[in-house]
């Protein structure tokens, strides 16, 4: 069978507009949580995005390497999420969900994949799919710290550090503001479990 021609080609097209339109809301959430201070969060939203990116990038490519000189249009009907609003604790849970939901799609096109004959293809959604579960972990675990406001408290002391100016505490609670650049507590390091 020929790429072009499988359910494998229309998944792929798929995942790349899915990818493109998840990053274009994380970076709609990262400027939500960077105008509200929370610097931390927002370049941690920002560093999953460039991921989502990424993989859309990956995903273009395979549909690039697929037998047609040019691919003027690949008609295709999905949905897309619109869930995120302007509430920053609702949002991390929404994107985790959202992740969670992106990864289960992606163990389905993998699925595809494999039984059409295209390992490869199969392998790039199945790594993007662990890559998706990563993120929608991550999510969760900052949506819990920040609604039970652990965001910068630990019961026993760990390292915080100030992406700033690179000044270092160890303490079970964050500085308020930064002793050497007065950054505010929102630019501190997150500290996020260890199996994340």
């Amino acid at each position: 069978m020929k790429l072009k021609d499988s359910q494998t080609f229309t998944n792929l097209a798929r995942a790349f507009v899915a990818e493109c339109a998840a990053r274009t809301r994380y970076e709609f959430c990262e400027y939500g949580f960077r105008y509200n201070g929370y610097e931390a969060i927002a370049t941690l939203i920002d560093k999953i995005a460039y991921q989502e990116f990424n993989h859309a990038r990956m995903l273009y490519m395979k549909l690039q390497d697929a037998e047609m000189k040019q691919i003027d249009n690949i008609d295709f009907c999905t949905s897309l999420p619109f869930k995120e609003k302007w509430d920053l604790l609702s949002n991390l849970e929404l994107l985790s969900q959202d992740e969670s939901d992106e990864a289960k799609a992606y163990e389905e096109f993998a699925k595809v994949a494999e039984k059409e004959g295209f390992g490869e293809i199969a392998q790039l959604f199945t790594m993007i799919k662990d890559v998706e579960l990563r993120h929608s972990k991550i999510f969760k675990e900052v949506h819990k710290q920040m609604k039970d406001k652990s965001l910068y408290k630990r019961a026993k002391e760990v390292a915080w550090i100030c992406p700033a100016c690179g000044y270092v505490s160890f303490a079970k609670e964050a500085w308020q503001t930064c002793p050497l650049c007065q950054a505010k507590q929102g630019y501190c390091s997150l500290v996020l479990t260890e199996n994340l």
